[in-house]
């Protein structure tokens, strides 16, 4: 499958298609030319926001700039595949960031005997190499973005559609 390895991308990011309640998530890279667009959950987003948080908390403060980059999404918008594992290292000496996303497999076809377990070996991987500005913005840019979905029922806390939703707790 494709595969990257971006030492020094321009801009690591995350961004929506479609309405709140279909909005599909993706995370995107850009490297000169370069745009890698992936596939996943808004779950994801959010814990990777939260991880890089509680990461740039436990380093040692540095000055920094938040990164000014637009980070909209850009065209090709079109996922090359969808993110199962995500991978976060520390690189110390460099002061970097390292993250790998990796390609989900569908297990369906594993076990209908579609895809060879060898190559989940080669499976679609995205490594990037962040410095701490461009996780400073990318924490802003998607905990904005997470909190712009639809309002939580305040009764069960389930997302409420324009035309309200079947809440559990009330009979």
């Amino acid at each position: 499958m494709t595969s990257f390895e971006l030492s020094d991308p321009d801009v690591f990011t995350t961004g929506t298609v479609g309405p709140p309640g279909q909005r599909v998530f993706l995370l995107q890279v850009r490297a000169d030319d370069l745009v890698v667009t992936v596939r996943c959950e808004k779950q994801q987003v959010a814990a990777l926001a939260d991880y890089f948080d509680g990461l740039l908390d436990d380093l040692d403060p540095t000055p920094y700039a938040v990164q000014s980059r637009d980070l909209e999404l850009v065209e090709p918008i079109e996922p090359l595949w969808t993110v199962g594992p995500i991978g976060v290292a520390y690189d110390e000496p460099d002061d970097r960031i390292i993250v790998v996303l990796e390609e989900l497999i569908d297990p369906d076809e594993l076990a209908d005997g579609d895809v060879e377990p060898e190559s989940l070996v080669d499976g679609g991987s995205v490594k990037v190499r962040l410095n701490r500005a461009q996780v400073m913005g990318f924490v802003r840019h998607s905990r904005a973005l997470v909190s712009a979905g639809r309002p939580p029922c305040r009764f069960c806390g389930l997302p409420v559609d324009s035309s309200g939703h079947p809440c559990p707790r009330m009979n």
